[in-house]
């Protein structure tokens, strides 16, 4: 009845949120933060959606 898959592949789920991220850390380095931390951050958010996706969270 409901697939919960859409047949998304890691790829489409990562670039969308690896895009999102990377705004944010855009935003962050402008303010003044160091651009290790702000990648490091976008990192984690992007493995926690891909880790997310793949364990039907979302």
């Amino acid at each position: 009845m409901y697939k919960s898959k859409s047949g998304r592949s890691l790829f489409d789920v990562a670039l969308p949120a690896t895009l999102g991220a990377g705004i944010v850390t855009t935003f962050a380095i402008a303010q003044g933060q160091h651009p290790a931390m702000a990648i490091a951050i976008t990192a984690i958010s992007t493995t926690f959606t891909v880790i997310c996706y793949r364990f039907d969270l979302i």
